[in-house]
């Protein structure tokens, strides 16, 4: 949509300027033709976008120009008086289009050799020791009226007594009415670039963002498109794929020469790439433009088309004094692509409505066909191996704190268009709905919410302590919750009160909190807890878990302990890429269950543990950004680590126990645009010392001991063992690795469309002393356990089905024993 986009602009331009405006497609089947090359007689030249449109403006006139297309014969267009908007077909060729191939290897194979092994000359990031620029970038969500002119209407009719009556569909002529007044979303901000000791900081200098005073950071750090064509894996909308100049590209792709053309007044090569996959999903192609002489990237773009359809492009400009190119301006785009199944991008869902096998050139058109994406950056001032001083330099992105109230002078100072009346339509009229809607108060409503929070006045209610269920307590009813910035941004109170139907106990929390670093978001707290926790489970402090509306693995859980306890913690994000709990608690525990430990001949039915704990997070490959209100993770990155260690404090406060426990997790997840998903989860744990049942390990078990198939069903859990039946197997020392794939939805009727996961686990483990846990019968497991199965999740509502097989040395000899059939629910907050 690039012609697009430069039409709202130059439409409004004073100066005196020559323009010409067009589509390529193809003679017979008028399919636009993507990466078309324009070329005009004065030498100006362009590239047709993912639309095959195409814009050229120039300050001398144009008399003719040429196209051509891989593959297609190449035209010559006369300039036609009042005429800017220009329709060119192309016929395709006859010729074998196979590549020439020289001596066993063909031109283009050769010249993107040399590129590979001259990249690291001519990458600023290698090449020159510091570089800074500033940055100007716009982000729209739109539709060209033009486009949906005539066609997005759509006209009921009804045929009456009194005649024939016509009605427009309101909701698509809405659309058409509004996208001709302004965009649906934009934003725009100013940054400084700043690189030196091999590491690249962005600092953002001005931000704004239509409907809202604060803007949501998470947009503006979205990774739309990799900052260097020449690292290895290219990132294009959060997902990576080889680089097409990376050290093993030639495996991956074809090349093919197309062209030489000038650039900056230096011949380049032009050179289409394409992957060499035959599926679905044919990954990244494009076209780079190398330098004759340098072998450098002179200009690129990259495309992906299948569920959507992406560009990018980048250039660059030609630096004599250090013989290198350097990125000046990038575009990006997203449009909707051959497909009609649910996309999820930025957290919403574009609706693609119909069957995958249909047809969609004849399917109806709907709004969302017409919508698109657009980010485009401009760099200026660009200094080049000057010394530079780079503030806080562990932050990927930093916000500075006047950056959210700047003047329009302030705008009109780095704009490099002017800016045209439907851009400002756009700040006026979604900044008014804003207002009246309060757009900005259900924004932060739906973020809390997502967390598992409902505001009310000051204080922000905990969804998860409302409602829940257990074998123990029965029915959990409770209120909890902490208060919000309304009351105080530095000061926080926090509790819960909870009541069992089942054993008729009350339980609660209560605690506070003060703000001691507000760069670090760092909060020194103390707390009472009076509750319940299952036996020999697994707990990372520092870990945030994901909200649910409910848990469903609890459900058939009967062994708990009591635990009364005193705890003072501090939290930080004062390490580098961590977060961190440090805790000092005091806990009298009273199992719930039939248990005594036996410890140098003594027995003990409840005891206290007087402990010292440290809890850690570490994403060291994830970037993060510094905000006005605290640090936020921008680009989460895999794996990450978790780490954590208690000790008992010998004697002190009356503690029982002289016992140590080390506890570790890594995980890795791939998302792919597809939709589908890799994770992988490695957890370990080891506990020395004198430590009872309640505290080891049961590696999170969710089968129950019933007789048959049919009564075990129950929910099944996110990473628990769903045949191994609750108390099976405890240890002091284990690990356990789990793999998830997750495919595509696969359509078995209009509305049923399942998500199909396979999944492995594997547990190993091993128990001292097995003779000091008196009251329950279990085993341990130093020959491991393994499982494997199918889910299918969101069959219908919500609701799926998963079955599991338990296989290998602890196999049951029964084999209706070894199957557990579960249900699942996954709830789609549409947030």
């Amino acid at each position: 949509m690039k012609q697009l986009f430069l039409l709202f602009f130059f439409t409004l331009s004073l100066q005196a300027q020559f323009q010409i405006n067009g589509i390529v497609k193809n003679t017979n089947s008028n399919e636009v033709l993507p990466f078309a090359t324009i070329t005009t007689d004065n030498g100006n030249y362009s590239i047709t976008d993912v639309d095959g449109k195409f814009s050229i403006t120039s300050s001398t006139p144009i008399s003719f120009f040429y196209v051509s297309y891989i593959g297609y014969t190449k035209t010559k267009i006369n300039i036609q008086k009042n005429t800017t908007f220009y329709n060119v077909s192309l016929t395709q060729a006859t010729a074998n289009l196979n590549e020439v191939v020289i001596n066993t290897e063909n031109a283009a194979l050769a010249i993107i050799k040399k590129t590979i092994a001259l990249k690291d000359n001519n990458n600023p990031q290698k090449r020159l020791k510091s570089f800074e620029f500033k940055t100007y970038n716009k982000l729209i969500v739109s539709a060209n009226p033009d486009s949906i002119s005539g066609q997005i209407d759509s006209i009921i009719v009804r045929r009456t007594k009194k005649g024939v009556y016509y009605k427009i569909d309101s909701t698509n002529y809405k659309f058409k009415t509004t996208v001709d007044k302004r965009h649906l979303f934009q934003t725009e901000k100013v940054s400084q670039y700043q690189f030196g000791n091999n590491k690249l900081k962005e600092t953002i200098l001005g931000t704004k963002m239509a409907g809202l005073k604060q803007p949501l950071y998470e947009i503006l750090t979205f990774n739309l498109q990799s900052f260097s064509i020449y690292d290895p894996k290219y990132e294009l909308f959060e997902t990576k794929y080889n680089s097409p100049i990376a050290d093993n590209s030639i495996k991956e792709y074809n090349y093919k020469l197309l062209d030489t053309v000038a650039i900056a007044g230096r011949d380049s090569y032009m050179i289409y790439f394409k992957n060499k996959k035959k599926s679905k999903d044919k990954g990244l192609e494009g076209i780079l433009y190398i330098d004759q002489n340098s072998f450098a990237v002179s200009k690129a773009i990259m495309r992906i088309r299948g569920l959507l359809d992406i560009s990018a492009n980048h250039d660059f400009e030609y630096f004599p004094e250090e013989n290198i190119w350097f990125p000046i301006h990038k575009n990006f785009q997203i449009i909707k692509g051959k497909n009609d199944d649910d996309i999820k991008i930025f957290g919403g869902t574009i609706q693609f409505d119909g069957d995958v096998e249909q047809d969609l050139s004849v399917r109806k058109k709907q709004p969302s066909d017409y919508i698109y994406l657009r980010s485009e950056s401009r760099n200026f001032d660009i200094k080049n191996n000057k010394s530079i001083q780079i503030p806080n330099p562990y932050y990927a992105v930093e916000i500075d704190k006047n950056a959210l109230n700047k003047e329009e002078s302030f705008w009109e100072t780095y704009r490099k268009d002017s800016i045209d009346i439907r851009t400002q339509k756009t700040y006026s009229d979604i900044d008014s709905i804003a207002v009246r809607k309060k757009i900005a108060n259900r924004v932060q409503l739906g973020k809390k919410i997502i967390n598992g929070y409902l505001p009310i006045g000051f204080f922000d209610m905990d969804l998860r302590k409302i409602f829940s269920y257990n074998n123990y307590e029965g029915f959990r009813l409770g209120l909890g919750g902490v208060t919000n910035e309304k009351l105080s941004k530095d000061f926080r109170i926090e509790g819960y009160y909870a009541y069992g139907t089942k054993d008729g106990m009350f339980k609660g929390s209560l605690g506070a909190a003060a703000k001691v670093d507000k760069q670090a978001n760092s909060w020194l707290g103390i707390s009472y807890t009076d509750d319940l926790r299952e036996i020999a489970s697994t707990s990372f402090s520092i870990e945030k878990k994901p909200f649910k509306i409910y848990d469903p693995r609890p459900i058939n859980i009967s062994t708990f302990y009591n635990y009364l306890s005193w705890k003072g913690y501090y939290e930080t994000k004062q390490i580098l890429k961590t977060e961190s709990i440090w805790e000092l608690s005091h806990t009298e525990i009273e199992p719930k269950f039939n248990y005594t430990f036996l410890q140098n001949d003594k027995l003990y039915t409840s005891y206290v543990m007087t402990t010292a704990m440290v809890s850690l997070q570490w994403s060291p490959f994830s970037d993060f950004m510094q905000t006005p209100t605290g640090r936020i993770e921008i680009e989460k990155r895999f794996p990450k680590f978790t780490f954590q260690y208690t000790q008992s404090l010998g004697r002190l406060w009356d503690n029982d126990f002289d016992f140590s426990k080390f506890d570790f997790k890594t995980e890795y997840e791939r998302k792919y645009l597809s939709g589908q998903k890799t994770s992988l989860l490695l957890q370990a744990g080891y506990a020395l010392g004198d430590v009872p049942l309640t505290h080891l390990y049961n590696t999170s078990p969710n089968n129950i001991t019933k007789g048959t198939i049919i009564e075990r069903i129950t929910f099944g859990g996110k990473n628990s063992f769903e045949t191994m039946f609750f108390n099976e197997f405890f240890s002091n020392r284990y690990a356990l690795f789990q793999f998830k794939h997750a495919f595509n939805r696969v359509t078995l009727f209009k509305k049923i469309k399942p998500s199909l996961v396979i999944v492995s686990r594997m547990a190993w483990g091993d128990l001292d002393h097995p003779e000091q846990h008196l009251g329950l019968g279990f085993k341990t497991l130093e020959k491991g356990f393994f499982e494997s199965g199918i889910e299918l999740n969101q069959i219908f509502n919500g609701l799926g089905l998963t079955t599991f097989f338990r296989y290998g040395p602890n196999q049951l000899p029964k084999l209706e024993d070894n199957i557990a059939v579960k249900l699942s629910y996954v709830l789609n907050l549409g947030f």
